[in-house]
């Protein structure tokens, strides 16, 4: 194979270049990509999928954490003491006030049975 000398080639020349050389590839990589797919196999470890990057995972469990402060002034509103404060929270703290004082009853929250309990 002759080395091509790209800066004296007209576009012409180098558009045909091009054009041959994306069909080689295309002929080319399937087969590559059937050989590999094959040696993996013999090897144990399955095809691997060619579409990694797309591949979704699927969310982490997280378990439930209860609120530990409560708006008095609208109880519907919690925050559970994770991620940033709510604005009411902030607003509140500019205020003058404690974050104690927002902090819901301990023993009014619902229990969580622990696996290890009984032990």
């Amino acid at each position: 194979m002759k080395p091509h000398d790209l800066k004296s080639m007209s576009i012409d020349e180098l558009w045909s270049l091009h054009e041959f050389v994306s069909a080689e590839l295309a002929r080319k990589i399937p087969a590559e990509t059937a050989r590999l797919n094959q040696r993996l196999r013999q090897l144990g470890l399955g095809a691997v999928p060619h579409n990694v990057e797309k591949m979704s995972h699927a969310a982490r469990p997280y378990p439930q954490v209860f609120p530990k402060y409560r708006n008095p002034t609208e109880p519907s509103e919690t925050w559970a003491g994770r991620g940033k404060k709510p604005r009411w929270l902030t607003a509140q703290l500019k205020s003058g006030k404690q974050i104690d004082d927002f902090r819901i009853d301990l023993a009014m929250m619902p229990t969580r049975s622990s696996p290890n309990a009984a032990i």
